[in-house]
């Protein structure tokens, strides 16, 4: 293989001067790089200047689960053998990645170097602006670009409620672009497919949120099985059952995703903070630099919401979605979680001191 044949073969699927530079090491054994379009059973898909092959990830399944191959992946493949096998992977650019729902709260990786994240929220349902935000954060969390792809747009033909429901979105989503869409009539596909082509886009959502329907529309192709959603709470079932790269015709490449139900976050403070990005700009202008935003005199935030500028809502959010990623890291963080003690003890003293203090007045 030629480093010519491999730009020509898998530049459509991503592969770059930046890419190929990682892979100098291995050039001299022959290997063979190659782009991971799905991955199952201990096997996965590879596209490689050779075609598409199939190769074990023995080599490549460590006990920490974020360091195992997944859908985006650039691999390192043997160039052949029965089985062949990965032997590694290039080390990776942006990685989407959540909490599992298992106790042992472990991080899963959803996909690598991905560019751009889509989400997908459905107009057929009542919008969920909490589960946008966790979505969001983990959007920029991976160091991908976040969408929102509000699907099955043509379920709302009034103009003024479908912009009020935009406007509702993207006061929800500070810098990120929130574009109605519709697989049914067009509507706003073409403005999709521009923004993601030439790069890598994820597209995630809940079941039921249109993903595979809007999928076959931005590849021009029915390749991804559709069901229809129940009518009674507007939920699909799972008819992505695995994560799968695709090219799109106007160039670039989809990961389509199966649904997801739990959307816990993973060490996702910087991305909260994007996410909620009015609020930390905000605090930096309250009195106290340790503000919590509950009662200090002085608070820029409290003064926001007094005035009308910042939602109750948001704030609330804010504070769970902290709160919930401060108890995913110190389960895994010794350090965190003394700080966290040692927080609780802080508060402790002062509550007994106020007390202490309202007694004194009392008496």
């Amino acid at each position: 293989m030629t480093t010519t044949s491999a730009f020509s073969a898998l530049a459509p699927y991503g592969w770059d001067e930046a890419w190929a530079d990682q892979f100098t090491p291995y050039v001299s054994e022959g290997l063979l790089p190659g782009r991971v379009l799905r991955v199952d059973r201990g096997q996965c898909d590879v596209v490689t200047a050779d075609g598409v092959v199939r190769a074990d990830t023995a080599f490549v399944t460590p006990n920490d689960p974020l360091r195992v191959l997944c859908t985006g992946d650039w691999a390192v493949v043997e160039p052949a053998g029965n089985p062949r096998y990965v032997r590694t992977y290039l080390p990776r650019r942006t990685a989407f990645v959540r909490s599992t729902s298992s106790k042992r709260s472990e991080g899963q990786i959803l996909a690598a170097n991905v560019d751009h994240a889509i989400v997908a929220v459905s107009l057929a349902v009542e919008v969920d602006l909490g589960r946008i935000e966790r979505f969001l954060a983990l959007a920029w969390e991976s160091g991908a670009q976040p969408i929102v792809a509000l699907t099955k747009a043509d379920l709302v033909p009034d103009a003024a409620t479908l912009a009020h429901l935009v406007q509702d979105v993207e006061t929800t989503a500070p810098g990120v672009p929130v574009l109605p869409v519709s697989a049914v009539d067009g509507a706003g596909l073409d403005v999709l497919a521009a923004v993601v082509s030439g790069g890598t886009s994820v597209l995630l959502g809940q079941s039921g949120a249109g993903k595979s329907t809007l999928a076959n529309a931005l590849l021009g192709e029915d390749v991804m099985d559709v069901q229809a959603t129940r009518d009674v709470d507007g939920k699909g079932r799972h008819t992505t059952t695995t994560r799968n790269l695709l090219l799109m015709p106007g160039g670039g490449v989809m990961i389509d995703t199966p649904g997801l139900r739990g959307v816990g976050l993973w060490d996702a403070e910087t991305g909260v903070g994007q996410v909620f990005s009015e609020i930390e700009e905000l605090a930096a202008r309250c009195r106290f630099h340790d503000c919590a935003h509950e009662a200090e005199p002085g608070c820029a935030v409290l003064a926001a919401i007094d005035s009308g500028e910042l939602p109750v809502r948001r704030l609330e959010s804010y504070r769970k979605l902290l709160r919930e990623n401060q108890r995913i890291v110190a389960k895994t963080d010794a350090r965190v979680r003394a700080e966290i003690r040692k927080d609780w003890k802080r508060k402790g003293a002062q509550g007994r001191a106020a007390m202490e203090a309202k007694r004194g007045r009392w008496q």
